[in-house]
């Protein structure tokens, strides 16, 4: 419980009770337009309150993760390669990209595509008009 007493912590509180204030505010501004005959305001008369209700789960559920001790958050044991000093620690599963398999066949826009970037990479100071590339022949024709 400590934890939640720091200075950043402190700045949050601060900010979710803030923005929950000020989310009611503007919902009773809202009723009040709307009780004096702005039938819009009816809409949003309900939908600030859904913005606080939004922070307030947002805050709690921050609170849950802070408080929740690191002894109970499973960890996954790294190979002993793997432990590299300055390294981040990952706590509980990594997440998992699918790779798209290399095409089979060439595909020879991507390989001028390529080229055109290398070719950019060489010369740091050159333009894209100056390329001497494919397209620049084709229009010389």
């Amino acid at each position: 419980m400590k934890g939640l007493w720091t200075p950043a912590w402190l700045a949050r509180h601060l900010l979710a009770l803030a923005l929950v204030a000020g989310f009611l505010a503007l919902g009773w501004w809202q009723f009040d337009r709307a009780a004096g005959g702005n039938t819009l305001s009816w809409g949003y008369t309900f939908e600030w309150p859904v913005f606080a209700g939004f922070v307030v789960f947002l805050w709690f559920r921050e609170v849950q993760v802070a408080r929740k001790r690191p002894e109970e958050t499973p960890v996954k044991p790294e190979a002993p390669a793997e432990k590299l000093p300055g390294a981040p620690v990952t706590v509980g599963r990594p997440v998992r990209v699918p790779v798209r398999a290399a095409a089979a066949e060439d595909d020879p826009e991507l390989d001028a595509y390529n080229d055109y970037l290398a070719w950019l990479a060489a010369h740091p100071g050159a333009r894209p008009g100056d390329y001497p590339g494919p397209r620049r022949a084709e229009q010389a024709q």
